[in-house]
């Protein structure tokens, strides 16, 4: 069954908030595939801040919706990002993947002031509940 949530929007009442969503039916501003370019429906350097919360472990390609994250936000743009890595198998599915701070490293190596935080599992040493990470986009380059 598809998994009811509201999402982020509640929590920023003083910011335009748009949202992406795979689901059809999730009444989303944009509905599209994050792992796909979507430059059709959201233009490049759209973006100040892109919020993605636990949603990468349920992509079939992890670096290609990093990708399309890098290219919507703009120049100085904010990505926040959350990841399980202790955690039970959970829908919606499919749910494909945990990340490690390494894994996370790699997948954000396009970005600069990148800025890892875990919360520690009790009694289980390098075994993380959960990563939560911010990282700039960098200026363009002329």
């Amino acid at each position: 069954a598809p998994q009811v949530h509201k999402g982020a929007k509640e929590h920023f009442k003083y910011a335009l908030i748009k949202t992406l969503d795979i689901d059809p039916t999730s009444g989303a501003d944009f509905i599209a595939d994050i792992c796909n370019k979507n430059d059709s429906i959201i233009e490049d350097n759209s973006f100040d801040v892109v919020i993605c919360t636990e949603v990468l472990e349920h992509t079939l390609n992890p670096f290609k919706a990093v990708q399309e994250i890098y290219r919507i936000l703009k120049p100085n743009g904010i990505a926040v990002v959350s990841v399980p890595f202790n955690f039970r198998i959970h829908g919606p599915l499919p749910d494909c993947w945990r990340f490690t701070e390494h894994g996370l490293r790699a997948l954000f190596s396009e970005f600069t002031d990148l800025n890892i935080e875990y919360i520690e599992t009790p009694n289980r040493f390098l075994m993380p509940i959960h990563y939560t990470l911010t990282a700039k986009k960098p200026e363009l380059k002329l």
